[in-house]
């Protein structure tokens, strides 16, 4: 087994890749950022392993509401600084929890969930959501992770439309 990995298994760094690609596909001839968003995470929730929420929050009237998303129902809306979503949004860089319980202000939507990242989403230097994933798995998420993401959010914001 290189690598720790079982024969046939691809690295986070290949996933990713790969995952990149089929967002490209998806986002393809579409402009709509609430289409695009469900499809953004409906493809992450269905093909990262260990996820069990993935979804987007977007910036209104000065909070985080919730936008699609794919599993269990959620916090509707997160004040800027609260929780991991909150404090990404807040500091407008990428956040990492590797134990949720310790993160400070931590807002439990799903009990199961342990760990958490959310990336997120500027265009033009204007902060307008986030994207957040959940896992049952403690320390689940890292920089290849992060890495990863980033760059699929940067494809996203670069591939919608937000005008309504």
């Amino acid at each position: 087994m290189a690598g720790g990995r079982k024969p046939g298994e691809m690295s986070k760094v290949e996933l990713y890749k790969r995952l990149h690609a089929q967002l490209k596909e998806l986002l393809e001839g579409e402009r709509d950022f609430i289409a695009s968003a469900a499809n953004f995470a409906a493809l992450i929730y269905h093909v990262l392993p260990e996820v069990n929420w993935a979804g987007f929050y977007f910036l209104k009237d000065g909070q985080l509401v919730l936008g699609p998303f794919q599993g269990k129902a959620a916090c509707t809306r997160i004040e800027l600084g609260r929780g991991v979503c909150g404090t990404a949004a807040q500091r407008r860089q990428t956040v990492i929890a590797d134990d949720v319980a310790k993160f400070p202000g931590h807002i439990t939507c799903d009990g199961a969930s342990r760990s958490e990242i959310v990336v997120p989403l500027i265009e033009a230097g204007e902060l307008f959501g986030v994207l957040d994933l959940d896992s049952p798995m403690p320390a689940r998420f890292d920089a290849n992770d992060q890495r990863g993401l980033e760059e699929m959010v940067a494809t996203f914001v670069q591939a919608i439309d937000r005008t309504y």
